[in-house]
């Protein structure tokens, strides 16, 4: 089985992808499976965060690209800074976690918060997609995750 145990930071190569869940993706020990079918582990240091596009490394030097998959979420889009803040701010407010863009914000799906966002007047889309969410301001050291 492939020990994976480093995150590599800058790294362009890679010859195999592991594809995992939001919720695999911020656990540092776990039995995987490579999108090529070979058995892996996640042997990490704990409090690190995957993102889609991390690239992580075993001790004979071997690497996997982690890909986010896509999962049932709600997306609602707007193009109002207040009303997405006022969004975030309800859905914040039940400790929900949030991907956040510049126009749009993104969550597990959940019908009944999806009903409250309607009942605000907001179109909320159900979709499969890959979901990347807020890590909070001491996520992984980071300062949580940011997009362009």
């Amino acid at each position: 089985m492939l020990r994976l145990t480093r995150k590599i930071k800058n790294c362009q190569e890679t010859a195999a992808t592991l594809t995992l869940p939001w919720s695999d993706r911020v656990r540092s020990r776990l039995r995987v499976q490579l999108d090529s079918g070979e058995e892996a582990g996640l042997f990490l240091e704990r409090g690190i965060v995957l993102r889609g596009g991390d690239v992580l490394s075993s001790d004979d030097g071997s690497l996997v690209r982690v890909m986010a998959a896509p999962e049932t979420v709600s997306t609602v889009r707007c193009d109002n800074p207040l009303q997405l803040a006022r969004i975030c701010y309800h859905l914040g407010n039940r400790h929900v976690a949030l991907e956040i863009n510049k126009d749009q914000v993104r969550y597990p799906h959940d019908h009944v918060l999806d009903a409250m966002l309607q009942g605000m007047g907001l179109d909320v889309k159900v979709e499969e997609a890959p979901f990347e969410p807020e890590t909070g301001a001491y996520g992984d050291g980071h300062g949580g995750h940011h997009h362009g």
